[in-house]
């Protein structure tokens, strides 16, 4: 229980530290197009209120948003009753409120948790999951995704999705004002100038590059926690181990209706495997194999 506590500390206070971070990209990147537009002021309060606006809006209806963009169907205790009582005796052994459940019709193996704390999270599972898991296996992919909502991990990544979001755009407008032209006043002129303008599109270009990055790291490292605490909550490694397994050797990996804002949420990618460097490197998730070995150490 204590690591938990720990945990859930410790992502209260990622949280600050990310947004802190984040607040600094966006003010610099805002005070850049205020510049660019003859006012740093404006330029920074538009970033900042837009800012604060865009993340109220993510923090209260990001997860509905993701339900309905995944086409997730809510559960009754009569269609999945496995599913059902796992979430339930999970919750209770996890001591949260027990999540709604979802189920998306999808052949794919994956799963995934979303919400902004234990009270207001729900689980979803595909109807390929369903059909190919047993109970042990199923408790073990439940109790993973329970584990992202203990600890606070939906709201951690919801928030770094969304903090994401608005440095790219961001970036984006800034990018099109250097590229199309904009309003700049004689102050803007010359050697000055043309640093200011170098400096907004090495930043216009790399900051996003940058932002995606720290999200897929935080991503991989809340993976393998996850699959840590899921063995606290089943006292069953192999579960979720063989679980993975199955996941592992799914034919057809690709989960229709994910994509790249939400890819990150899942336990497995839900995109077809793609192996290389780059790759590797804009992965959302940790190497399966390497996940299946740390279970069966355990």
């Amino acid at each position: 229980m204590k690591i938990a506590f720990d945990e859930v500390r410790n992502n209260s206070i990622k949280s600050y530290i990310l947004m802190f971070f984040f607040i600094i990209l966006i003010g610099a990147l805002g005070a850049l197009i205020g510049i660019f537009y003859n006012s740093m002021y404006i330029g920074l309060s538009l970033a900042l209120i837009f800012s604060i606006i865009y993340t109220l809006i993510g923090y209260y209806s990001g997860d509905k948003m993701i339900l309905k963009m995944s086409k997730a169907k809510p559960v009754t205790k009569k269609e999945y009753p496995h599913l059902y009582h796992a979430s339930e005796g999970l919750a209770i052994a996890g001591g949260i409120p027990t999540p709604k459940v979802y189920v998306i019709e999808d052949s794919a193996l994956n799963a995934f948790a979303t919400g902004r704390d234990p009270k207001h999270a729900s689980i979803v599972v595909t109807t390929g999951l369903l059909n190919k898991l047993n109970r042990e296996e199923l408790e073990g992919v439940v109790a993973h995704e329970m584990s992202h909502v203990k600890t606070y991990d939906v709201r951690f990544m919801m928030l770094t999705a969304v903090l994401v979001g608005i440095v790219v755009l961001l970036s984006d407008f800034l990018l099109r004002s250097f590229l199309w032209g904009g309003h700049r006043d004689s102050k803007g002129s010359g050697k000055s100038g043309g640093i200011l303008i170098l400096v907004g599109l090495v930043l216009a270009i790399l900051t996003p590059i940058i932002g995606e990055l720290i999200k897929l790291g935080i991503s991989r490292k809340r993976e393998y926690m996850a699959d840590a605490n899921a063995t606290i909550l089943t006292r069953y490694p192999p579960g979720l181990a063989n679980a993975l397994r199955k996941i592992s050797k799914d034919p057809d990996p690709l989960v229709d209706q994910a994509n790249r804002a939400t890819a990150h949420l899942f336990i497995s990618t839900p995109f077809r495997d793609k192996r290389g460097f780059v790759t590797n490197l804009f992965s959302t998730h940790p190497p399966i194999q390497e996940r299946i070995k740390r279970l069966e150490q355990m």
